[in-house]
């Protein structure tokens, strides 16, 4: 209980009445009714606050939101006295959220009940905790406020903002696929898989006409084949101190996430698995699983991953999966190298190739590339500019090196991550490597 405003405008006025009795001694029957009628009015407006029930909240927030985006949290509140109430809320979200609405301010009728709604920004991915609502009414008279707290525990896990997957979801064509930037290349009647018979077309090879289905119907009839199905995509995922690195579109590792997400939903359409395996001070297997389920299953296995500061071991990750994925898969490394990663990145990449078809996605930072863009006006920019050569050159040459070794090595920032996977994957299918 803390005394408003109203009450100290009270007791000011008491206390002007003391100085003035000091002059003028008349007023001290004056200060005498005033000071006993402002006493007697505070202690039955105490009394009478704290006889009154507490007003009931209750918290509507979804059980998952995602990170980056702003969510409204709803809080009702209903009056259990027989008077209006003037109310003041303030939750207790998350300290690292980032909340437009708060605190907020209600005037409730008797036994009513009222909702209001604010809204938070979640930073980061993981768990996030609702403590409870600080809550402060007033007196019947005014004197009082009352601050208590009311536990509302609840937790919210952050989930990678998967909009991009969403969109994704809702192309349905080919034509719809090429704004996204994916380029489905297409093999008329060429694959590994069955798909239907269908009518001749010109530029059909005669290998393609089913000869008996051409007898039956009276009419040239082809066999039209697809990519092959069932094949397996593993993501080896580095979580170490490089994927730390931060840019205007998120975090390296976010958007590793994002891209995985993507891949998974269109390897699930492909007819493809898709699983991770994590390294660099996170360790986490997820074996390869089909289905429209998969991006949910992957999204609830790696939201709350975060870059730690360990150094990744690109040779020790690759001989834990070697053992973990037997069957030949499509492995997607994600990871941000130095020069001094080379060495131990061929070794792995040459291990891992002895079974599987691997594709390196070496994530560069965008201070490289404005570097290089940036006009050279003195002799410090002029040694920023060579030095940022010189070590993109060396880069290249490290690429070349894993080029050797049987990988498929991309070099690209990570905003181009999302899409450029997909296009790779699909070049993979298309060329039948896999």
């Amino acid at each position: 209980m803390i005394p408003s405003r109203r009450s100290v405008m009270l007791l000011a006025v008491v206390l002007l009445l003391a100085l003035l009795t000091v002059f003028w001694p008349g007023l001290e029957l004056l200060r005498n009714l005033v000071a006993a009628t402002v006493t007697g009015g505070l202690l039955l407006d105490l009394l009478l606050l704290r006889r009154e029930p507490v007003a009931e909240v209750t918290r509507q927030l979804k059980g998952s939101i995602p990170v980056g985006v702003w969510s409204d949290v709803k809080l009702q509140v209903t009056n259990r006295t027989g008077r209006p109430q003037r109310l003041t809320l303030h939750d207790h979200h998350p300290s690292e959220y980032a909340v437009e609405g708060l605190p907020l301010q209600l005037s409730l009728p008797a036994e009513r009940t009222a909702r209001a709604t604010y809204q938070v920004r979640p930073d980061q991915r993981g768990d996030g905790l609702f403590d409870g609502v600080d809550l402060v009414s007033v007196s019947p008279l005014g004197c009082w406020q009352r601050k208590q707290f009311v536990p509302l525990p609840e937790t919210v896990k952050v989930y990678p903002n998967f909009r991009a997957v969403s969109q994704y979801t809702l192309l349905a064509t080919d034509n719809q696929l090429s704004q996204l930037g994916i380029k489905h290349r297409l093999r008329r009647g060429e694959g590994n898989d069955f798909h239907q018979l269908r009518e001749y077309r010109a530029g059909d090879s005669l290998r393609q006409i089913d000869w008996k289905a051409t007898s039956r119907y009276h009419k040239l009839i082809s066999r039209e084949y697809q990519d092959e199905r069932d094949q397996q995509i593993l993501f080896l995922l580095d979580c170490g101190r490089r994927m730390r690195h931060r840019e205007d579109d998120g975090g390296h590792l976010d958007q590793a996430l994002n891209a995985m997400l993507l891949l998974a939903y269109v390897a699930a359409e492909q007819g493809d698995a898709v699983g991770f395996h994590t390294f660099g001070g996170v360790k986490r297997w997820f074996p390869p699983v089909k289905g429209g389920a998969v991006v949910r299953q992957m999204i609830a296995g790696t939201y709350d991953i975060e870059a730690t500061l360990e150094a990744a071991d690109y040779l020790e990750a690759a001989r834990e999966l070697m053992p973990l994925q037997r069957r030949r898969a499509l492995i997607v490394l994600v990871t941000n190298t130095r020069d001094e990663d080379s060495d131990d990145l061929v070794t792995a990449v040459r291990l891992l190739s002895r079974r599987h078809l691997v594709v390196v996605a070496d994530l560069r930072e965008q201070i490289l590339d404005s570097t290089q863009a940036a006009r050279v006006s003195d002799f410090d920019s002029a040694l920023r500019f060579h030095g940022v050569q010189e070590y993109l050159e060396c880069r290249a040459q490290n690429h070349e090196k894993l080029r050797h070794q049987g990988a498929m090595p991309m070099d690209l920032l990570a905003k181009q991550l999302p899409v450029a996977l997909v296009n790779q994957y699909l070049t993979v299918k298309a060329s039948g490597q896999l």
